[in-house]
């Protein structure tokens, strides 16, 4: 019988409907379920089970239509444990971290016995990253992460927050024993460690340590983090614990007071889209405008601009939503005028967090089958950070994409040590040459040699090229001649609100 290769949790499911089904109330009726492979290994299927009758309505034959979905649950299966892991070291992520840490304030609130949190950020870890490159990085991250797992107990929460950060929860902890692991962490990262078969660094971290007594969970995160910013600050490689006395308090309510600020702008839809355009250097006609979001002012004041408001949304886990809510208006703006018969291009930020975020990848497939739109009108900008931050990540939701169409640029390129072996490994559509080598550019043969070379390069690749900070005619000629695709500044155009942007032509001298 099926029975016999039927898993043991699975037996006499839908044995009820099976009831229904022979007394007519139902038509058909389907079910999930494992069966033992010829191999030995289950599989799952899903069973669309009918009966056939005779002309009095008596049932002769049930039909049973198997449907092998073993793939499909486990592509569910791993994204559903994506959305709680960090998918580079195996450890819990910041999802699940924050929401173990609020559960743990409560029950410390509820029976009056603290816990401790303690932040760890890895000391110098871009410089790392960019002299040895991306795989000997993500191998030192494993090996810390592997580390810190030896040194947590049973009951503690360890979890990679995003990049070199790291998170640990400490139940019915004092502050002492606190400070205890906190120096044993310490102690036990700032050692050499294998970045490669054949390479090895002294890895060094700064770790940040705050008490939850009377604090709320939002709280003890702000107050970890600034403890770990004043042990960078004293030098690294130590820790430090945040102590009220020391004026912190004041600092972190202003900070939360700025991630509710955020937070609220959010729920209101009241985030500020700004544009700027990128001009075709062959055409002399705007090729795309590039999207940034403004936080808006305090009684209608100035907006704030994104190095205001973006890292406060980042520490508070809040840029998803931002980045999710500028990915969307682009969207729909996109779809609007396309409506109306203006083929628009926009370009859009995204930070590490969000480029590891298992959801954003839904989110915009979601957002493009609504509209309709052509998704090449979309381009994703990252910068060598957010590519760090989650490297493995980032090309798996650079590559769902492209197949669906959007485009990549990578942002800043020459800026860092890695550039070209992110060039060589992402799949990128445009570079946008850094703006240190185009200030300067019309009396520097230096930075002219550099950005020939990242234009040589870029064709070679099949790629094309946009240079930042264009703030004179001479200049965007000089790229112009030098072979540059497009260019990007205040010569072209300033950010402004992206209605006025967008209405606004370019007149060429």
């Amino acid at each position: 019988t099926l029975d016999a290769i039927t898993h043991p949790e699975d037996i006499g499911l839908a044995a009820d409907d099976l009831q229904r089904l022979l007394a007519g109330q139902i038509p058909s009726y389907q079910v999930e379920k494992r069966y033992r492979h010829a191999w030995g290994h289950y599989v799952w299927v899903l069973l669309t089970v009918s009966v056939v009758r005779d002309v009095h309505g008596r049932a002769l034959h049930i039909i049973k239509q198997v449907q092998d979905i073993t793939e499909r649950k486990e592509g569910a299966r791993q994204l559903e444990y994506l959305v709680d892991h960090d998918f580079l070291t195996g450890l819990y992520n910041r999802r699940w971290f924050e929401r173990e840490l609020a559960r743990e304030v409560e029950r410390a609130s509820r029976y009056g016995t603290p816990g401790a949190v303690l932040v760890i950020d890895l000391d110098h870890f871009k410089d790392i990253n960019d002299s040895l490159g991306h795989k000997a990085g993500d191998d030192l991250l494993k090996g810390v992460a592997g580390l810190l797992k030896q040194r947590a107990r049973q009951a503690d929460v360890l979890a990679r927050l995003g990049g070199d950060e790291f998170a640990l929860l400490l139940p019915q902890t004092s502050a002492d024993h606190a400070e205890i692991v906190a120096d044993e962490i310490v102690k036990t990262l700032s050692r050499r460690m294998a970045a490669s078969a054949s390479q090895s660094v002294v890895v060094t971290a700064s770790v940040g340590v705050a008490i939850s007594d009377g604090l709320t969970d939002t709280e003890l995160m702000a107050y970890a983090d600034l403890a770990m910013y004043e042990a960078k600050e004293a030098g690294r490689n130590r820790f430090a614990v945040y102590l009220p006395a020391k004026g912190g308090r004041e600092r972190v309510s202003a900070r939360l007071a700025e991630a509710e600020r955020i937070r609220r702008t959010l729920e209101e839809d009241r985030l500020l889209l700004y544009g700027q355009p990128v001009l075709d250097l062959h055409t002399n006609e705007i090729h795309s405008y590039e999207i940034l979001v403004r936080l808006p002012g305090d009684g209608g004041g100035e907006p704030l601009l994104p190095s205001a408001f973006l890292y406060v949304a980042e520490r508070f886990g809040l840029i998803q939503a931002v980045d999710g809510w500028v990915i969307r208006n682009a969207i729909r703006l996109i779809a609007e005028h396309a409506h109306a018969g203006r083929q628009l291009v926009l370009s859009v930020n995204l930070s590490g967090k969000s480029i590891s975020d298992p959801k954003l990848p839904l989110l915009v497939e979601a957002a493009l089958d609504e509209t309709g739109i052509d998704p090449a009108r979309l381009i994703f900008e990252l910068t060598e950070t957010a590519a760090i931050a989650s490297f493995d990540q980032a090309k798996i939701f650079a590559t769902r994409l492209r197949s669906r169409g959007c485009q990549f640029a990578l942002d800043d390129f020459g800026a860092g040590f890695g550039s070209f072996y992110y060039l060589k490994n992402f799949p990128f559509d445009y570079i946008k040459i850094d703006g240190g080598f185009i200030r300067g550019i019309v009396s520097n043969p230096m930075d002219q040699l550099v950005v020939q070379a990242i234009v040589t390069i870029a064709q070679g690749l099949g790629k094309k090229t946009i240079a930042e900070f264009v703030a004179e005619p001479e200049t965007a000629s000089l790229l112009r001649t030098i072979g540059v695709d497009c260019a990007q500044g205040f010569y072209i155009g300033g950010p402004r609100p992206i209605m006025e942007a967008l209405s606004a032509p370019f007149l060429a001298p």
